[in-house]
């Protein structure tokens, strides 16, 4: 964590976008193209991508709110324990769940910073309200096509932003060293 605070935050966040794109892509390739080991190793490659993308998302927002931060990530990171576990079909997916916390969560925070735009942040929050649909496998068996294919676009463009934009390192900086000095 020491080594990821030292970095600015424009490359912080160009490195979650480009772990996110990495890591989803690893989860589609897993999903529809490998199998065997190669398809246990295709499970795991993108869980280790977005741990990362989370602890990454926990430096670049901790200036904004600290303990909003801390949640997001426990929520974050207990998802992808769950989805590392590979939930069966048909019941509620705890991983989802936890998942569409953290996306909510960090979408408050992207609304509350002034380095992003705010709209990355609704969009993030709706990704995360559209996963909580989870809660009911027989919803999901239902609109599972459009709910996918929307929260996928709705937690997609903010890291497609933080890949080709990173944030506004003027703005993020001042709420950085505002932080610093309450520790």
């Amino acid at each position: 964590m020491e080594r990821i605070r030292g970095l600015s935050p424009s490359f912080k966040a160009r490195t979650a976008g480009v772990l996110y794109l990495l890591s989803v892509l690893t989860a589609v390739f897993a999903e529809f193209v490998a199998h065997g080991r190669l398809g246990l190793a295709a499970v795991f490659v993108p869980v280790v991508g977005y741990v990362a993308v989370t602890l990454i998302l926990l430096s670049i927002f901790m200036p904004v709110n600290k303990y909003i931060s801390w949640l997001a990530t426990a929520c974050g990171l207990v998802g992808l324990g769950f989805e590392a576990l590979q939930w069966r079909p048909g019941q509620v997916n705890p991983g989802m769940i936890f998942h569409a916390f953290y996306c909510v969560l960090i979408g408050y925070l992207m609304i509350r910073s002034a380095f992003l735009p705010r709209i990355l942040g609704a969009l993030m929050g709706l990704a995360g309200l559209l996963w909580l649909t989870y809660l009911s496998p027989q919803l999901v068996h239902k609109l599972s096509p459009y709910l996918t294919a929307v929260g996928i676009l709705a937690e997609g463009l903010p890291m497609l932003w933080l890949l080709l934009m990173g944030v506004h390192v003027e703005h993020w900086s001042g709420p950085a060293r505002i932080a610093e000095e309450w520790q």
